[in-house]
């Protein structure tokens, strides 16, 4: 076991923040191709079942139509992606990002207790999955990666803000003490 602990040390597992760059990578990469794959008809097509029971995004056939409606999701996805992939360097935009995130799978959760046929009944029903049902169920790991990248970036936003100020404030008093006035 110890040799186990002491190869991931070398491979940098506790290296600072390792967990929350690779889900910021991981998260701009689902985005990148769940969002470009809305532009085809194809998946149009498949989100039909899913879009028609949605209680958060049902509208959108009405509104949109269906390729319409692929293509608003596709480009909702990819702005979050870019936000998401922003965060890297700017936290607010990462902030943004994570917010969309958040309400994206939100979303699709709640598709799950309104979709019909969720349940095998050739397996019992509850809690034997349909494909539609396994393929919804991964969106809830992918909220608690929204959540978790939400709330550093708003600690790391915040942090950077309050802190900065104070010390904005103390360098331009400190400038000011040194440099005299010339009139």
């Amino acid at each position: 076991m110890r040799l186990l602990f002491r190869i991931l040390i070398r491979l940098g597992i506790l290296k600072n923040d390792l967990d929350y760059h690779l889900i910021r990578a991981s998260m701009v990469i689902i985005f990148l191709f769940f969002g470009y794959s809305k532009w085809f008809s194809y998946e149009a097509q498949g989100l039909i079942p899913l879009i028609s029971h949605g209680p958060l995004i049902f509208w959108l056939y009405p509104v949109f139509g269906i390729r319409g409606a692929g293509r608003f999701l596709g480009s909702s996805e990819w702005l979050f992606c870019v936000l998401l992939f922003s965060g890297f360097w700017n936290k607010k935009l990462g902030v943004l990002g994570a917010i969309g995130a958040c309400f994206a799978f939100i979303s699709t959760i709640t598709i799950i207790p309104f979709l019909p046929d969720a349940w095998a009944k050739s397996a019992g029903g509850f809690p034997a999955m349909t494909d539609m049902v396994a393929f919804l169920m991964k969106d809830i790991g992918l909220l608690a990666m929204s959540v978790y990248l939400l709330r550093q970036d708003l600690i790391r936003a915040l942090r950077s803000t309050t802190t900065s100020v104070p010390l904005a404030a103390a360098h331009v008093q400190q400038t000011a003490s040194v440099v005299p006035h010339s009139y």
